[in-house]
């Protein structure tokens, strides 16, 4: 097995093994042990640092992936490394002025419904920098094709050392204070963990080697660094929605909507995976102008997206009474239950039409990607602030939802009109029919049977009627599915899957 495989599959592992401790410390952990508004104020502190991290990289992050190939060599890599820390050290540098310049207003944004935020505002600037050169030492190890441990420190790591700081304050052992630091600690522990385990590699040096920068080098590395740095914003719409809440609602709110968030993001975490397997198929077809074969693997990814988040949202929508049922405190937070279902929904879109992004990427048309993540930018920022204040937290997420399906509504007709390219087929309309069923299905054994289950109203009996209703109603699915081919790729692996059986 090659090195890419290995790692691939590794750093798979890695995250599938974060996603299960970050259940149970979200779960089991955090609502225990944290207020509403705790949770509120690590969830803002962090997605402030990583919008504002992914900023100060000015692009540095996709350069280095870019670019790495023409530094490579068997020595130090003509010092690709020391430019990967330069660049952003200039873009913090200018972060932390206008951090400067404009502290006081800021500040007094959160003043108002989220003082707890207000008060340890003056942290941003530190964790900003942890988390900036968090992902700068990832990045240089995954070009490295050693991407294993830096995902186990992100995903494993700073959920273990968050953990720590969660049961210290939670026993009362240490005061708000320490447990903050100790949580920005977790960040900067992991930099620290990242540098050395890239120095232990080698073939990285602190010295830049500028006779080896010529200008046009330069002059492509700017430009392509400038465009990357504009398209940052587009991921991370859903970090913007946290930072609006504590403005508008506070940070109690913000933590009922954070528990939400956690739920629905279990949507997206196949979509980790298989978008890794398949954009460099795509890029690939797009390079050789084969657009008749990128259309049939834009349709086939999109299919599958949808297929598998829709499965994952149903699976959640079903079961999510008997979540919060058996969260501690979970009555605090059961009312983040529209927000679950609308971010969910959000998230099934950019899951199953985020190939066209990259289909746009990787064509000679990528700057026009500029003009749409203006447009997602603006709407969700225009959109939170007049939706937060109608509908509370569900408003952000319908703030989220709202301005994916703008986006990919222009997108789409972009790559229609110029390329050709579509990713709906007829296999999309018979998920959403099966899936519709399925939704109404839920509803008559919620209502004839789940009574029945549940006449004593214990948390065994909720458990029961959980673990029976899932099982039915994912079989029935699953049948349907495989009746109807929806997906033959789906087919032929359950078909070998009944033959090797056999």
């Amino acid at each position: 097995m090659g090195i890419i495989a290995r790692q691939s599959i590794k750093g798979a592992l890695a995250n599938y093994l974060g996603v299960a401790i970050g259940f149970v410390i979200t779960f089991f952990v955090l609502t225990r042990y944290l207020t509403e508004e705790e949770i509120g104020l690590t969830r803002v502190m962090v997605d402030a640092a990583m919008l504002f991290s992914g900023l100060a990289q000015l692009g540095t992050n996709a350069s280095i992936i870019r670019f790495f190939p023409h530094f490579r060599n068997d020595r130090d890599n003509h010092g690709i490394f020391g430019l990967s820390l330069l660049l952003p050290l200039a873009g913090f540098l200018l972060f932390a002025l206008i951090f400067l310049i404009f502290h006081n207003p800021l500040q007094a944004l959160y003043a108002s419904k989220s003082p707890l935020m207000a008060d340890y505002f003056y942290l941003l600037p530190m964790l900003t920098f942890f988390a900036l050169y968090m992902t700068v030492f990832e990045t240089n190890a995954s070009v490295l094709m050693r991407i294993t441990v830096p995902k186990l420190v992100r995903e494993v790591g700073v959920r273990l050392f968050n953990l720590a700081a969660y049961l210290l304050y939670g026993y009362g052992l240490v005061s708000l204070d320490v447990f903050v630091w100790m949580f920005c600690g977790s960040y900067a522990l992991a930099m620290v963990l990242n540098l050395m385990y890239l120095i232990s590699l080698g073939h990285i040096s602190f010295r830049i080697d500028w006779q080896f920068l010529t200008r046009e080098r330069v002059k492509e590395i700017a430009r392509y660094t400038l465009f990357m740095t504009a398209t940052v914003l587009a991921g991370n719409i859903p970090l913007i929605n946290s930072l609006f809440l504590g403005v508008k609602t506070g940070l109690a709110l913000t933590g009922v909507y954070t528990i939400a968030f956690y739920i629905a993001n279990v949507v997206e975490v196949p979509y980790r995976s298989l978008g890794a397997i398949s954009r460099p198929v795509v890029a690939a077809a797009v390079k050789d102008n084969d657009w008749t074969e990128v259309n049939r693997l834009g349709r086939q990814v999109s299919l599958h997206q949808f297929l598998v988040s829709m499965v994952i949202f149903y699976l959640i929508w079903i079961n999510l009474p008997t979540l919060y049922a058996f969260i501690p405190n979970g009555a605090s937070y059961v009312g983040g239950m529209g927000v679950v279902l609308l971010l969910g929904l959000a998230k099934v879109v950019n899951s199953s039409l985020s190939i066209g992004t990259d289909v746009l990427n990787y064509s000679r048309h990528y700057p026009r990607a500029l003009l749409f993540i203006g447009v997602l930018t603006a709407s969700a920022i225009a959109l939170n602030s007049w939706l937060i204040g109608v509908w509370g937290i569900n408003g952000a997420a319908a703030a989220t939802l709202l301005s994916y399906g703008l986006y990919f509504l222009l997108l789409l007709s972009y790559l229609w009109r110029r390329l050709g390219v579509s990713l709906f087929s007829f296999g999309q309309l018979k998920v959403v029919v099966i899936m519709a069923v399925g939704f109404g299905l839920n509803v008559l054994w919620c209502h004839w049977l789940t009574p029945v289950i549940t006449h004593h109203q214990t948390l065994v009996t909720l458990l029961v009627d959980a673990v029976l209703k899932t099982l039915v109603l994912a079989a029935a699915l699953a049948v349907v599915i495989y009746v109807w081919r929806v997906s033959p790729a789906v087919n032929e692996i359950v078909d070998k899957g009944l033959k090797h059986r056999q």
